[in-house]
Formats: C-alpha cells, structure tokens, sequence
C-alpha cells in the first residue's frame, strides 16, 4: 500500500513529534529529577566583596560565579537567617538576611545557575549544637510555632518568586538531626514536633511552587544507624521531602567508606536523590562516591564556603583560584557522561 504524505502532513507530523520530544524530556528533567549538581555554597561573597576582595582564575579577574561556572559548577547554595541584625544574630549589617540574599539570588539567576536556598530557621548558626528559636519568635511553641514556620516559609518564598528568583531547591532547616528552633523543635524520642514544624515548612513551599524541591539536610554523613533512625521517624510522622541531603565532616562523620555505606544504603531504603551538600576535604573522593551511587540517585555535593581559605579553599585569602579548583572540570564532565549511561 503506498501512502501519500502532503506537505501539509509532513508539517504536522514533524510537529507532533517535537512536541512529544519536548514534553518527554521535560519530564525527564523536570524539577524533581534534575540530572546532577555540582555546587557551591558561597554566602560569604557578599561580606568578602565588601571589604574589596576581588576574584581571579589563571591570572584573569572575574565575577565569581563565572569562574564557578567555567570550571563546571552548575549550582549555588546560600544560607537565610530570619533576623540576623537581632540582639545575638549572625551580622550587625544584615548579611544573608533576606535582602541580601535576594541579591544574590539575582546573580546566580543571571548565571544561568541553579539555586539551594537553606533555611536555618534561626538568627544566627544553625547546626546539631545550636538551633536557637528566632528572637522574635521565642514566645512562641506547638501549633502557633508550626504556624509561624509555615507563614514566614510561604512569605519568604512569595518575595523570591515576585523578583523571578525561585530557588529551585529548599532545606527545610539546616543539620537538624537533633532538631530546629529549640526548645520546642528539639529531637525526642519521636521527633513528633519537629516534625510538625517540617511538615508545615514543606507545605508551605509546595503552597508556592510545588516544583521547588524540597531537602531535608542531617550532618550524619557516615552514621548509617542514626540517620535511619532520623530518617523513618519523620517519614512516619507524615513529612514530605524530595532530596535526603548529608554533610560530610570525617572528624565527625566517619571514613569515605563510612560515607558510602550510608549513602548507599539510604537509596535502597528510600530511593531518593541525595545530596552531600556539606563538604571541605577529599573533594574528589567525595564527588566520585556521589557519581557511583546506585540508582544513579547520587545528586551532587556543595562544597561548603569555596572562597574561603580556612574551609573550601577552592580560592586563597587574594581571590584566586587554588590548585583545588582544577578538580572541577572533570568531575563535571563524568557527572555529565554519567547520564548516557
């Protein structure tokens, strides 16, 4: 039988087909199953900036999102505090509060870059030894916290999406696996109300944008046994999260095999994308354990402060790239060759 094709067909077929094409692929790489990360957290620049740092790769100044960029990151991390000017906040000049974070939100948008907004829930440092309630919401506790936690996320992310800033990616709390905004957050015996407390922080960002990806960051990158525990627990108190994100400290967290026990072990349980979004040595034995995990599921990493000397070192005290950097490129590249396989 022969079939006869007008042009007119031919058009539309062509078309059909493209749009088919197009569609399958955006849900591949839709926002909940991005292919890789290869990040940096660099909320230090701005303070860095001020006081005239100015940053160089090989010789030649540059802004330094682009020197991340040209050296294969593809990713941005910063971290929020609620009122870092308060009485014992992190900055008496606002740093990482949220005007400034909408700056350089602004630039990491203009990079072409994806951006981890990590909200610490806090004035100032939030990790496994501190995660001070918020000065202004101390009085604060049980339905009234959760609600508070849930409005404050809600606004906070409203203002990102109005300048056309999202962040395609939140920690709802950072470290928290002895829990946030203490006392009433504190971890128990049933992680009951911090898990309240990250239930309304994940239905807030899914009230704004149900294509933000939502993380739940412990710093237990070697300690399988806990971050079971941890991770169970708030699964069966009901909280809802895309991304399981580790930090990765060796003198706290164990061995690069330690590492990759856990990991591994944490993708046959949940079978969720992962993240070491907290790092500072064995940069590229970290990055290589995340690219061999099962499941292709290993996200990516951040390297925690790369422009500073004392912790990701990837630039010196002038701004210039250090010899780490030149780890990069190739990390990218096997991460990207990874999705062909």
């Amino acid at each position: 039988m022969t079939i006869h094709l007008s042009q007119k067909n031919i058009s539309l077929f062509v078309v059909s087909f493209l749009m088919f094409f197009f569609c399958s692929v955006s849900k591949v790489f839709s926002a909940k199953t991005l292919p890789y990360c290869i990040g940096a957290d660099i909320s230090w620049v701005q303070q860095q900036e001020d006081k005239g740092l100015t940053y160089s790769d090989k010789g030649v100044k540059k802004d330094v999102l682009n020197i991340l960029s040209d050296n294969g990151f593809n990713w941005v991390r910063l971290r929020l505090f609620v009122d870092p000017k308060a009485e014992k906040g992190y900055s008496k000049d606002g740093y990482c509060d949220l005007e400034h974070t909408l700056l350089m939100a602004k630039r990491i948008k203009a990079s072409g870059m994806k951006f981890l907004l990590d909200f610490h829930y806090s004035d100032n440092w939030a990790d496994p030894g501190k995660q001070y309630v918020p000065s202004s919401w101390d009085s604060l506790g049980g339905t009234a916290l959760e609600e508070k936690i849930y409005s404050y996320t809600k606004v906070v992310l409203e203002r990102f999406r109005k300048e056309g800033l999202s962040p395609d990616m939140v920690q709802i709390g950072n470290e928290i696996n002895k829990g946030m905004v203490w006392p009433y957050g504190k971890a128990d015996s049933t992680l009951a109300p911090l898990s309240g407390l990250l239930r309304s922080a994940g239905r807030a960002v899914r009230a704004v944008d149900p294509k933000i990806q939502t993380m739940i960051h412990i710093a237990c990158g070697g300690q399988n046994a806990e971050s079971v525990w941890f991770l169970d627990q708030i699964i069966k108190q009901g909280v809802v999260f895309d991304v399981i994100g580790e930090s990765y400290y060796p003198e706290w967290h164990g061995s690069l095999e330690d590492l990759k026990n856990n990991l591994t072990d944490l993708i046959s349980r949940y079978h969720k994308q992962i993240v070491v979004v907290e790092y500072q040595v064995f940069r590229k034995e970290v990055n290589e354990i995340v690219l061999a995990l099962p499941e292709k599921k290993g996200f990516g990493t951040f390297i925690w402060e790369a422009t500073s000397p004392r912790w990701g070192n990837l630039f010196d005290k002038d701004g210039a790239t250090t010899e780490y950097m030149q780890l990069y490129p190739d990390l990218a590249e096997k991460f990207k060759k990874r999705l062909n396989k």
